[in-house]
């Protein structure tokens, strides 16, 4: 007999998408930490019509229609360094922050990438080689690359829709402000009793516990907390705005498997350093560190191999959802709709954020996968329409 989900109302269903460090009706804004921009310098624009059709839902959509399908707050994309298209859907703006969700992840990778290119941190570490505080849980023979590649093999079942479920406990330490859900110890304090489930290595399994995880690993190598490192990585990506990141408390642990909020052109910075490591003309991630954690390393993380209750379109990589084997096209993944899409080869970013309902799985899994159809759409669109150069 089916086991049946506990009555309830969703976390994630509810959360603020939109300038969440702002109270709302009905709610206050979650504690958080202020990342300040460090030079306010906007992306170079030349802004350019896109026409593209996105086929996939059973039916052609224009861009506006699949816009609206798949609930969209913005659009944005960058061909070759430069803006060429923005939008904003009614009420949010260019200096709206917008919570990536699990794109916080996918920028969490680019913090393990300056630390492992610093020597703080190797792959190869034992978890508990950082944080002993681990030792007796089943993260003990786990690596850095069991964590990065949520192939641990712990003890976690990813269901916000179950309110009494590990990871809406886990949530629930950064949203009541401080942890109570979980007592004292709070969110560490629940990475500590996960149990294992299989020999690591050998499954995936989509864990914000691991990213909590592994972010704590960096910590304890690096001596930064995750708002600390952030603001080490808006200055050399030259963002444009202040983020915020949701935290457990004041200074408390950050939430930095889901709680980082930035401007969509902010966010398209995340991507470009995705194409290959360096900002600005200079390097920020080691060599190969993008070619290797942009590819899925083992074939059970292959595109199309992954549980089809979260998307036949992406595989798994560092902290990255691959749209192909060789890593050339990957993407930032965050729920109810938020992505960053680099196209490697053809040197674009696009970035979509939405706000879909989130309590219906297989609604949830069909706009993520029109949103993969779309992204790669209108990056094609954006290739097509660069202006001709004339040789004379």
């Amino acid at each position: 007999m089916a086991r049946r989900r506990p009555e309830g109302p969703s976390l994630l269903a509810g959360l603020e998408l939109v300038n969440p460090q702002r109270p709302h009706p009905g709610r206050p804004a979650w504690p958080h930490a202020v990342v300040p921009a460090p030079s306010g310098a906007s992306l170079a624009c030349s802004p350019r019509p896109l026409d593209a059709e996105v086929a996939g839902a059973g039916r052609t959509w224009s861009v506006p229609e699949w816009l609206a399908e798949t609930h969209a707050t913005s659009l944005l994309v960058v061909d070759r360094g430069e803006l060429v298209h923005e939008w904003y859907v009614d009420g949010v703006g260019p200096t709206a922050l917008l919570l990536g969700a699990s794109m916080s992840k996918s920028v969490l990778a680019h913090l393990v990438g300056v630390a492992v290119r610093a020597g703080a941190l190797s792959l190869d570490d034992l978890v508990t080689s950082h944080v002993p505080e681990l030792a007796g849980s089943g993260y003990a023979r786990c690596t850095v690359r069991h964590v990065l590649t949520m192939t641990t093999g712990v003890d976690w079942v990813e269901d916000h829709r179950d309110p009494r479920g590990p990871a809406s406990r886990l949530l629930a330490c950064f949203s009541d402000g401080g942890g109570a859900a979980e007592g004292a110890g709070g969110s560490r304090e629940l990475l500590t009793r996960i149990g294992p489930r299989a020999e690591p290595g050998t499954r995936w399994e989509y864990s914000t516990a691991d990213s909590q995880v592994l972010d704590w690993v960096r910590e304890r190598a690096t001596g930064s907390t995750y708002a600390q490192a952030l603001e080490g990585l808006w200055r050399v990506l030259g963002c444009e705005h202040e983020a915020v990141v949701a935290t457990e408390g004041p200074d408390g642990v950050a939430l930095a498997g889901g709680g980082l909020a930035a401007t969509a052109r902010d966010w398209a910075r995340t991507g470009l350093l995705q194409r290959d490591g360096t900002a600005g003309g200079a390097r920020v991630l080691g060599p190969g560190w993008v070619e290797e954690g942009s590819r899925p390393p083992l074939p059970f993380l292959a595109p199309g191999r992954l549980p089809s209750s979260i998307t036949t379109h992406a595989g798994f990589g560092h902290h990255w959802w691959p749209l192909d084997g060789h890593g050339r096209r990957v993407a930032a993944d965050g729920s109810r709709g938020q992505f960053t899409y680099v196209d490697r080869d053809r040197d674009v970013v696009v970035v979509k954020t939405s706000r879909w309902p989130y309590d219906d799985w297989l609604t949830d899994r069909q706009h993520r996968d029109l949103s993969y159809l779309g992204l790669q759409a209108v990056a094609a669109a954006a290739v097509a329409a660069r202006p001709v150069t004339v040789r004379t």
